[in-house]
């Protein structure tokens, strides 16, 4: 299937790919992920090496889009020596997978395979609890350490900022470390935005959080980008930054038809990760000059869930 070849359903929006995989999907390209896929994915596990790839649910400790912090409490269960915790927390606050019920085709106000607001608060159409069900987000994942190749590059780079990731410097990354994709593969791109993050201190963190304009660093939000994702048929696609394409998501800097969120998320039906922490990763993988692995991602089981922690491992 191409991309000209799009839309799929006329009666949606521009780029949707509705009824590729059946009418009543909830699933979107995880589908991908066959158990031919994952077995050949499980080649990958060659050293048993595992690596955390979740952030800590208390970070950022301010976050931005006005979402309420993480908060923690130990409840003492006395006069037994026992606690309890309770946990209450946004789940697009740290790292996160977006779910299809997070975010629709603004101008139809449709979710992906055509899913109505009204659908959804009525139903647990299209919840994560699905993707759990599924089997989880398992397969071979791909990162793409943008930060290292801009830095070997002396090209200037501020995570902190609303800056752009080029196409053209993705496909270079690629063809410079000798990287292929497969129909499948889970696709990471670090920007270095958590580490920049932990360097700030606490008022620097605030004002990061209040600022007029949600400013952060994310790839290029336009048509060579959607054809460049659509031609490698990742199953899902994550960065370090509160948003995987450069943020605010519209603005001067983005062609307001190719919005990424609407035409991956609500469109394809391809998950987006967010504020993933892939710093050791990125290290594992300069040290051992490998840049695949076994990615193991089971979302909180939730019924209905529109976003999840990733509880996400990389295992060499």
């Amino acid at each position: 299937m191409t991309f000209d070849s799009l839309p799929l359903d006329p009666n949606g929006p521009p780029g949707n790919a509705w009824g590729r995989f059946g009418e009543n999907d909830q699933l979107g390209t995880l589908n991908l992920l066959t158990p031919a896929v994952i077995v050949e994915a499980a080649k990958e596990i060659q050293t048993g090496v595992r690596i955390s790839l979740d952030w800590p649910l208390s970070m950022p400790s301010v976050p931005s889009f006005g979402r309420d912090p993480f908060k923690h409490e130990i409840v003492a269960r006395r006069p037994l020596c026992i606690n309890d915790d309770i946990l209450t927390f946004n789940s697009q606050g740290s790292s996160q997978w977006d779910g299809f019920r997070h975010y629709a085709h603004q101008n139809s106000r449709r979710f992906y395979n055509n899913t109505t607001q009204e659908e959804i608060e009525s139903s647990d159409v299209l919840g994560l609890h699905i993707v759990c069900e599924a089997g989880g987000i398992t397969g071979r994942g791909v990162l793409l350490d943008y930060a290292r190749w801009a830095e070997d590059k002396k090209i200037p780079l501020s995570a902190l900022t609303s800056t752009t990731i080029p196409l053209t410097h993705l496909q270079s990354l690629v063809e410079e470390y000798g990287l292929t994709f497969r129909p499948g593969d889970i696709l990471f791109i670090r920007s270095g935005f958590t580490a920049a993050y932990e360097q700030l201190d606490a008022t620097q963190r605030r004002d990061l959080a209040y600022r007029p304009s949600p400013d952060f660093i994310g790839v290029e939000a336009t048509e060579a980008m959607l054809r460049w994702l659509w031609s490698h048929q990742f199953a899902a696609v994550a960065g370090d930054a509160p948003s995987f394409e450069r943020a605010p998501i519209r603005g001067p800097h983005a062609d307001p038809a190719f919005n990424l969120h609407e035409w991956v998320l609500a469109g394809w039906g391809c998950p987006i990760g967010e504020l993933f922490d892939l710093e050791r990763l990125a290290e594992h993988c300069r040290r051992e000059n490998r840049y695949t692995f076994f990615l193991s991602s089971m979302p909180l089981k939730v019924i209905g869930g529109v976003a999840s922690p990733p509880n996400a491992f990389a295992i060499f």
